[in-house]
């Protein structure tokens, strides 16, 4: 009696990743930027080593990265490619951020990725037999927040002051100020805040007494 399988009787696939293409798909770089990119990655974002966010912020604006001011990347950060981000002022990538951005990603101002975030800019052809490569860029609007464990996948939208839960998928536009929550991410809820609120409040007791 064995434990080994027999390729043989395997059920026969359609799928033929030999023939697989990335079609007219390129880095952005030569090799020895890539190369150089992936030794500063592993050395100062992946190893979690060093805190220093400005440091962080030097390494990716120096590899083509667009970056505002006051921006807070923590411990173990994981970044694909630098030149194919864009990130606004006070923003905040929690720890073990992974932002896969073999397409564009773009983050506004006051954008917050919580812990484990993950941002997917790639996906195969499914109904292709070689699985050919899919990338489409992934934004999130001014004021926006990405929860813990969350995922982006290719193509997604976040509005501005839009919400997405705590391990939630999404893969479409997400309007804005919305509470996003599910696998799928289907609307729970609508984003408010308490001064808004509270002037609302305001005004309308200032109707009621004038009446």
């Amino acid at each position: 009696m064995t434990n080994s399988l027999d390729i043989q009787q395997l059920p026969e696939t359609n799928v033929n990743l030999s023939t697989y293409s990335q079609g007219d798909y390129s880095p952005g770089r030569g090799r020895l930027v890539r190369c150089l990119w992936v030794i500063c990655r592993l050395l100062v974002f992946e190893s979690g080593w060093c805190p220093f966010s400005g440091l962080k912020v030097l390494l990716l604006r120096f590899f083509g990265a667009n970056i505002g001011s006051h921006v807070v990347i923590k411990p173990n950060v994981r970044i694909k490619f630098p030149w194919r981000l864009t990130i606004g002022n006070h923003v905040w990538i929690g720890q073990e951020v992974w932002i896969d951005n073999l397409a564009q990603v773009t983050l506004g101002d006051q954008v917050c990725l919580s812990q484990r975030v993950y941002l997917c800019t790639g996906s195969h052809n499914y109904r292709e037999k070689s699985f050919d490569l899919i990338t489409k860029p992934i934004s999130v609007a001014s004021g926006g927040w990405i929860c813990a464990g969350a995922i982006l996948l290719p193509g997604t939208m976040v509005g501005c002051e839009a919400i997405i839960s705590a391990g939630s998928v999404v893969s479409d536009q997400i309007a804005p100020g919305v509470i996003m929550k599910g696998n799928p991410a289907t609307q729970v809820g609508v984003r408010k805040f308490e001064e808004t609120e509270k002037l609302v409040e305001t005004e309308e007791n200032r109707s009621e007494m004038s009446e």
